[in-house]
């Protein structure tokens, strides 16, 4: 026991402390004064502890039990994704969350995701480095991939269902795709980016109903159409992105100090203590917090990697790279949307933003990055 705690990344363990100070603070400024979020930062406080235990006890457990369970795992997912469509609770729109006591929720398409990188890091595993088929092994990764990606759309939750198609991207890219694949798909890739492109600058109104009509989901046409058309987009859809890049520009170099921001308190900035979290950070602290911010996600990051490379059983490096593609879309997706060069989505900010389920399974995938740390011994490796 002694000799796993010594293999565990401390440097990780720190920046997640800082991660744990940090987070309670930036909320707590992000609900000061609304009595409706009294206790908030006190949650995420023990959310964080929650996290703590999670994840160093996953840590010490083998992460191969886990491999080989991902049958088990993806169907267990898949029955709690088509459960909230019967007992599910809506919240902001969508049906994806169960209501749990305590004034507690769990939402099951943060889940989805850990089990996903089960799935793919299973699947692509089988190949042990030698390129993959196209019958054999894309077709059924895809498939496992689609599953909840389409039950996540319906609920309708657009930002998580593209987290799926992000995590399969960064570990099929690692996982030995073909280089005719990858031509494939990057011209397939580049062909829809045109083709919606056209279809929003051109046939506006009738993308529009589109939306609207057919698949009912008019907020989506509002989202793409204020990054693609913003001289054309109304002023209640883009104002939200504008209000959040003037008070994050407020901030300066160094921002207008803890708890002195007054624009994230507007009603024309929703969410700040959840998805808009960001907007507080650089209005308060800055140009220079935002920095230094960044460069813990940067050091995270690294670590991971660090980790992958020193994998001798590649579904190990699979997974970690999973998780990597996953925390790294969701910051730059949601720093990325609050100055304008992304689209507005219910993405949350990885360890920063309050969500007691997205905090608690961000922290169980870093209990598996460390737990294939520690079971990298070559001899303990399965053939």
């Amino acid at each position: 026991m002694l000799n796993k705690f010594k293999r565990i990344d401390w440097v990780i363990v720190g920046i997640l402390l800082v991660f744990s100070v940090f987070s309670p603070l930036v909320i707590l400024s992000a609900t000061h004064g609304d009595p409706t979020f009294e206790g908030t930062a006190m949650k995420t406080v023990f959310y964080f502890i929650i996290g703590f235990v999670l994840m160093f006890a996953v840590a010490l457990f083998d992460y191969r039990w886990l491999l080989k369970s991902w049958p088990i795992t993806m169907g267990i997912t898949v029955v709690l994704l088509i459960g909230v469509f019967f007992f599910g609770q809506n919240l902001n729109g969508a049906i994806g969350w169960y209501k749990l006591p305590g004034g507690m929720s769990f939402q099951p398409a943060e889940l989805a995701k850990i089990t996903l990188i089960f799935a793919l890091a299973q699947l692509l595993g089988r190949r042990d480095g030698d390129p993959l088929t196209f019958t054999k092994d894309l077709l059924p990764i895809i498939a496992v991939t689609l599953v909840p990606f389409l039950l996540v759309v319906k609920q309708p939750d657009l930002g998580n269902a593209v987290i799926y198609i992000v995590i399969l991207i960064g570990m099929l890219w690692i996982g030995g795709m073909k280089y005719r694949h990858v031509l494939l798909a990057s011209l397939l890739a580049a062909v829809m980016f045109v083709a919606v492109f056209f279809a929003f600058t051109t046939f506006r109104d009738e993308v529009r109903g589109f939306f609207k009509d057919v698949i009912q989901q008019e907020h989506w046409f509002t989202r793409i159409d204020t990054l693609i058309n913003p001289k054309d987009a109304t002023n209640d859809a883009k104002h939200q992105s504008n209000y959040a890049m003037i008070a994050i520009g407020s901030g300066g170099l160094s921002g207008d100090g803890y708890m002195q921001g007054e624009l994230k308190r507007r009603s024309f900035i929703p969410y700040t203590y959840s998805d808009a979290i960001f907007v507080v950070i650089g209005e308060e602290f800055g140009f220079q917090g935002s920095s230094v911010l960044l460069l813990f996600y940067f050091l995270l990051i690294y670590r991971m990697i660090l980790i992958a490379f020193q994998c001798y059983d590649l579904r190990g490096s699979y997974m970690i790279i999973g998780i990597v593609s996953m925390f790294v879309f969701q910051i730059f997706e949601n720093i990325g949307m609050m100055i304008g060069i992304m689209p507005i989505t219910g993405i949350t900010l990885p360890f920063i933003s309050y969500g007691g389920t997205s905090l608690i399974l961000n922290m169980f995938c870093i209990g598996l990055v460390m737990s294939i740390r520690i079971y990298q011994e070559k001899y303990q490796l399965e053939p």
